[in-house]
């Protein structure tokens, strides 16, 4: 009877070579049966192969038995197997045995067992590249690391037939290694000049030995040398004025030879303190300037030029000043400005704006860095003041303390504490020029520099301040009292300004420094009276990249760019600008400079780049020409006119232009003429702004006893124009349009007294634009006065005419080129009296020389006559010689086309005897031209 089952190992670890399908297990396999050796019930007759945990295993092997009696037994696969499809199999194998009889009835079977078979590896792929061509750039004169890395791949799944064991350059004669990851790297540094490019062949073996099916092409180009810096920066930038904005850096870009660098800053820094106070403004006078931005009027003048009546800044050292304004020094010990207890009293109240231009230090210092770290030195005061208002006294003082500006304002000072206003500024201490706008309207206070505002710190000072002293004084350069404090109680009430001790004093310059009461000035007109006419700018902001930052410094003398890509970076800088406003812009060299700041990931081979230095050139604008027409050269009028209470206008007709030329070529001319394009100037007329004109009589001054020059004032102060009026020239100030000049010019006259008109008079009109750096050309005009024939023949005119005749030095700057009016025509012709008057003085020396010349012909005759005579007896009695000249002449025969002067001076010469020798041939010339139309004797 078939008692037991048959019994196997529970596990098995099998074996089989790829392509093969005998698997080797391990142990063997054995099924046992205790039934043996009963025939049947002890022998094993098969196995079954069950599904393992993939469930698709049992599908490809088998199990056969290879002896019943012993129970051996063989796992086999059903067909070859494939490592790289699938390298490790799993399945359950069960034993049963032959049962009873040969029909197997009553079979018994065995537990089952796990099956675990391990495909071997063979060897069959070659290595394969990834890639049939590897390229690579190399700057020249340097050893890599690496410079390109190959890769080789093996199909095998086993790690001894698919890994790359070594790589190999199969190429002979190449300064290149390969290490066994692919690596590729040269043994010598390159040269671009002996070689360009290097090719060569490289391959790959697995660890079975097996060598890659194809090799693999590597080129290796050699770029020359590269140097890390910028490209592409040119020193000289030229700007033409009126041009707006241009690029300063056009074709600029940033190389640095691929090395990766994380963080990018470059600094464009515009140097333009050499350039009027600061930068290029406006050229017009400060009180112009406040006109065409609006300003408010009524500032007060606390630092005026010295006069007479200004005298309180005479001690005071000046120094020069491209704009013509002046421009103060204080040496912080003994120069300070006392302000009258008259000015000071016209800025009183507690709404005021102080606005100043300042530069610390002076002209010559570099900036007080050193105040800035902590240095204890005192304040020093700009402007130091107390105020009475309507029923109390304020007090304040402006300070500069190293790099702090300070206002120190008392409401009260009676009553209220002081309160303390501080600004940290760089401005204050660059040594450069700065305008200050400080307008207080307590208890707020708003500052400008520059045009730009600044947010103060409020600080209430607690510490023990005595009350200032009740009393109105104004200090410019300098405080009184101890430490910079008020003088309190009585003391010092009744002492002079000039006698008082000044602390605090202010090292530096200083000017325009003025006070207006009364509302404080928009932001717009702070700005457009101060603010920098030129500086640095940014092309289009939306064009600049992912992460850039720029920034520019108020007074655009400074532009920041930071950023993390470079081709983003190069793209800003390009982007970067040089404007200016100005339509004449100021010319000369602003120099420029580039400093540039990189940050690598490896900060020891980090590359530093050196500071580029050029500059930017402003050419010389094309000069306006202001043309001034439309009065003639000569303006005649009845003396009457010139006696009425309104005068005559002396340019009625007066007419302004103001025009550019600029050169233009004329191509089709040049091509025309088989040279060169020509150029040509062109005059365009443009609408300008002029600042000045000025009318001066020549010669002698006006006499305000005997004429005067009249103008509207109405309309010069409904226009807002200043006018000097003097015995030397009338000035009219201030920047309006041509429009505005022509309807005032028009209306100045020139009124005479009641008899005295004279017979000519001239005037010269001038005109200046941008403080007198643009003017126009000088135009003359000559004022006749047209007397009557009455007043011509009248004795007591005669006999003046005489006297004028005989001494002609006391009048030449009033006779010059003047003629009496034609009786028929009732005009004067100036010119042409001035040729008959050198006509006739040139004809009478002509007659005294032949006189002379024929007294002395006339005694050798006499001598030889009477043989011995008496010697008086042949001389000429010359005592009732007498010359007479009219001076009556037609205007018709004076201005006659073919008359000649002197052939009617022949033909008006009439023979007269004369009383003492009538036997003589001797002659009396009489010479019909003069002034006053009466012959004259001498």
């Amino acid at each position: 009877a078939n008692k037991h089952k048959p019994w196997i190992e529970t596990e098995y670890q099998g074996i089989v070579m790829e392509n093969d399908n005998t698997v080797l297990l391990n142990p063997p396999l054995f099924a046992l049966d205790k039934d043996a050796p009963l025939h049947y019930a002890g022998e094993i007759c098969g196995f079954r192969v069950h599904n393992g945990p993939t469930g698709s295993s049992s599908v490809q092997f088998e199990a056969v038995v290879l002896d019943r009696s012993t129970g051996e037994g063989l796992v086999r696969s059903k067909e070859p197997l494939d490592c790289e499809s699938q390298r490790e199999h799993s399945f359950t194998i069960q034993a049963y045995d032959c049962g009873e009889g040969p029909d197997g009835a009553n079979s018994k079977k065995s537990h089952k067992a796990t099956v675990h078979v391990r495909v071997n590896d063979v060897n069959e792929f070659s290595p394969v590249f990834v890639e049939r061509r590897y390229e690579a750039s190399v700057p020249e004169g340097r050893l890599f690391d690496r410079i390109v890395r190959v890769e080789a791949l093996d199909a095998d799944c086993s790690p001894q037939y698919s890994q790359i064991c070594f790589y190999d350059i199969i190429t002979p004669s190449v300064p290149f290694v390969i290490d066994n990851d692919g690596n590729i790297k040269n043994t010598e540094p390159l040269d671009s000049k002996r070689q360009r490019v290097h090719t060569f062949w490289v391959t790959a073996f697995d660890c079975g030995k097996n060598r890659a099916q194809a090799d693999a092409q590597v080129v290796v180009t050699v770029k020359p040398s590269c140097k890390p810096g910028w490209i592409g920066w040119s020193k000289r930038v030229e700007y033409t004025p009126g041009s707006g904005s241009i690029p300063l850096f056009p074709s600029l870009h940033l190389e640095t030879c691929e090395e990766t660098v994380w963080n990018i800053q470059a600094t464009v820094e515009l140097q333009t303190g050499h350039i009027g106070k600061g930068c290029d403004r406006d050229s017009y006078s400060d009180r112009s300037v406040r006109r065409l931005c609006g300003a408010v009027r009524g500032e007060v003048d606390l630092l005026p030029p010295p006069s007479p009546a200004a005298n309180w800044t005479s001690a005071l050292p000046t120094l020069p000043s491209s704009d013509s304004s002046l421009v103060f020094s204080f040496n912080g010990s003994t120069h300070v400005a006392v302000v009258p207890d008259s000015v000071a009293a016209a800025v009183s109240g507690d709404h005021f704006t102080l606005q100043l231009w300042m530069r610390r230090g002076g002209i010559n210092t570099q900036p007080p860095t050193n105040q800035a770290r902590g240095n204890h030195r005192e304040e020093e005061t700009i402007v130091c003041s107390t105020v009475k208002n309507d029923d109390s006294f304020s007090h304040y003082s402006l300070s500069v303390h190293g790099c702090r500006l300070s206002l120190f304002y008392w409401p009260d000072v009676s009553a209220a504490r002081p309160v303390k206003f501080l600004w940290k500024l760089e401005q204050v201490c660059d040594s450069e020029w700065h305008h200050l706008s400080l307008s207080v309207q307590f208890p707020s206070v708003t500052l400008y520099v520059d045009g730009v505002t600044f947010d103060p710190a409020l600080i209430h000072d607690n510490g023990v301040i005595p009350n200032p002293a009740p009393r109105q004084r104004l200090v410019i350069g300098a405080c009184w009292g101890n430490d910079c404090q008020l003088l309190g109680d009585n003391e010092g009430y009744d002492t002079p300004l000039s006698d008082l001790h000044y602390v605090g004093g202010y090292r530096g310059l200083l000017s325009g420094v003025t006070v207006r009461p009364g509302s404080v000035e928009p932001h717009s007109v702070v700005e457009c009276l101060y603010a920098c006419r030129e500086g640095l700018d940014f092309g289009d902001l939306e064009t600049l990249g992912s992460g850039m930052k720029v920034h520019v410094n108020p007074s655009q003398s400074v532009l920041v760019l930071e950023g993390d890509d470079i081709e983003s970076f190069n793209r800003a800088v390009q982007q970067v600008t040089y404007r200016n406003s100005l339509r004449f812009a100021t010319p000369g060299v602003r120099p420029l400079k580039l400093t540039t700041s990189l940050r690598c990931f490896n900060e020891e081979s980090c590359l530093t780049l050196r500071q580029l230095e050029g500059y930017l050139v402003v050419l010389q604008p094309d000069a306006p020409q202001i043309s001034l027409s439309g009065v003639g050269p000569h303006l005649a009028r009845p003396a009457p006119e010139f006696e009425g209470p309104r005068g005559v206008p002396l340019f009625p007709e007066l007419r302004i232009v103001c025009s550019l030329s600029h050169a233009v070529n004329t191509a089709a001319q040049g091509m025309e003429g088989g040279g060169e394009p020509a150029k040509t100037l062109m005059s365009d007329a443009v609408a300008h702004t002029l600042d000045g004109c000025e009318v001066q009589p020549l010669g002698e001054e006006l006499n305000p006893e005997r004429e005067e020059l009249l103008v509207d004032m109405d309309a010069l102060r409904e226009r807002g124009l200043e006018i000097i009026n003097t015995t030397a020239y009338i000035a009219i100030t201030g920047a309006e349009s041509i429009s505005v000049y022509e309807d005032v010019l028009r209306s100045v006259r020139y009124r005479l007294a009641k008899g005295s008109a004279r017979f000519e008079r001239r005037f010269r009109l001038s005109c200046s634009e941008m403080n007198g750096r643009y003017t126009s050309n000088e135009l003359t005009l000559e004022v006749n006065f047209l007397h009557s024939l009455d007043s011509l023949y009248h004795p007591s005119h005669l006999l003046a005419s005489q006297q004028q005749f005989l001494h002609p030095s006391h009048h030449s700057g009033e006779l010059s080129g003047h003629t009496l009016p034609n009786p028929h025509r009732n005009s004067v012709v100036p010119g042409a009296a001035t040729v008959i008057i050198m006509v006739c003085v040139g004809f009478l020396v002509v007659m005294v020389i032949m006189g002379v010349f024929r007294i002395r012909s006339i005694h050798r005759r006499g001598e030889g006559a009477r043989g011995g005579s008496k010697e008086d007896s042949g001389q000429w009695d010359d005592s009732a010689l007498t010359i007479i000249v009219n001076p009556m002449e037609s205007y018709e025969s004076r201005m006659g086309i073919s008359a000649d002067t002197e052939g009617e001076g022949e033909e008006d010469e009439e023979v007269v005897e004369s009383p003492d020798n009538a036997n003589d041939d001797q002659r009396i010339i009489i010479k019909k031209e003069g002034r006053d139309g009466n012959p004259r004797r001498y």
